[in-house]
C-alpha cells in the first residue's frame, strides 16, 4: 500500500513539469524549423513533428502511469561529470545547427528529397524510437545523466545482451534520419558528427560504470560491442 501511495504521489508531482517540458520541447523545435522556413506551410516539418509527438506521448503517459520515478530521471539533464558537461555543450550546438538548416533549405529550395526517401527515413526514425522504448522497458536506470544511481543493478539481458549502449544506437537511428524527413540533405552533414559525440560520451560513461557499478567490467568482456553490433 505504501509503495502504491508513493507512486501516486510521485505521479501527481510529475504531471505538471513533464507536460510543460513536453509542450515547450515541441514549441522550441517548431521555432527552429518554421522561423527559418519563413512559413508554416512546411509539410516535412509537420510530418516530423507528428512522427515524434506520437511515440513521445506514448512514453510520457506510460512512464507517468507505470514508473514516474524513471520519468523524473529522464527529465533531469543536469550533468555532474565535467566531461559530460562538455558533451552537453557540444551536442546543443550540433542540434541547433542541424535543426535550423532544414528551414532555410526549404525556403531556398536547396534539396529535393523524394517522397519515398522521406517515408523510409520516417520508418527508420520510428524504429529508433521503438528501440528507445525497448531500452526504458528493460532498464529503469536509463536516466539522461551519467552517474551511478542508488541501488543500481547491472542490466545485461535483452538489447543489453547485444550491445552495451543500445540507447545511443536508438538515438543514432532517430537523429540521423531526422534531416531526411525534414527534406534536407545539407542538414545531414552536421548530424553526421553525432555518432562521434556519442563515442566521446560512451568512453567516459564506461569509465564511470567500470569503477562504480559491480559486475560491469565482466559485462564488457561478455558483450564486446558498445553501440553498433560487429563494428564498435
Amino acid at each position: 500500500m505504501t509503495i502504491n501511495n508513493d507512486i501516486k504521489s510521485k505521479r501527481r508531482k510529475m504531471i505538471i513539469p513533464s507536460l510543460l517540458k513536453f509542450i515547450s520541447a515541441f514549441i522550441f523545435i517548431g521555432l527552429l524549423l518554421f522561423v527559418p522556413a519563413g512559413t508554416l506551410h512546411y509539410r516535412n516539418a509537420w510530418i516530423y513533428i507528428a512522427g515524434m509527438m506520437v511515440p513521445m506521448s506514448f512514453v510520457l503517459v506510460f512512464l507517468l502511469v507505470k514508473d514516474p520515478e524513471l520519468l523524473e530521471k529522464r527529465l533531469n539533464v543536469k550533468e555532474k561529470e565535467t566531461e559530460q558537461k562538455k558533451y552537453v555543450g557540444l551536442s546543443i550546438i550540433l542540434f541547433l545547427v542541424a535543426f535550423v538548416i532544414p528551414g532555410f533549405d526549404f525556403r531556398f529550395g536547396w534539396s529535393h528529397v523524394p517522397v519515398w526517401l522521406v517515408v523510409l527515413a520516417l520508418i527508420l526514425m520510428l524504429a529508433g524510437y521503438g528501440m528507445f522504448i525497448g531500452v526504458i522497458l528493460q532498464n529503469r536506470y536509463a536516466s539522461r545523466v551519467i552517474e551511478i544511481q542508488k541501488g543500481q543493478k547491472l542490466i545485461d539481458t535483452g538489447l543489453y545482451g547485444i550491445v552495451r549502449h543500445p540507447m545511443y544506437l536508438a538515438a543514432t537511428l532517430l537523429y540521423l534520419s531526422s534531416p531526411v524527413i525534414l527534406g534536407s540533405y545539407y542538414a545531414v552533414i552536421p548530424m553526421l558528427f553525432l555518432p562521434f559525440l556519442f563515442v566521446y560520451r560512451i568512453l567516459n560513461e564506461e569509465k564511470i560504470l567500470t569503477e562504480g557499478l559491480p559486475g560491469y567490467r565482466e559485462y564488457t568482456e561478455r558483450v564486446k560491442y558498445r553501440m553498433i553490433p560487429f563494428i564498435w
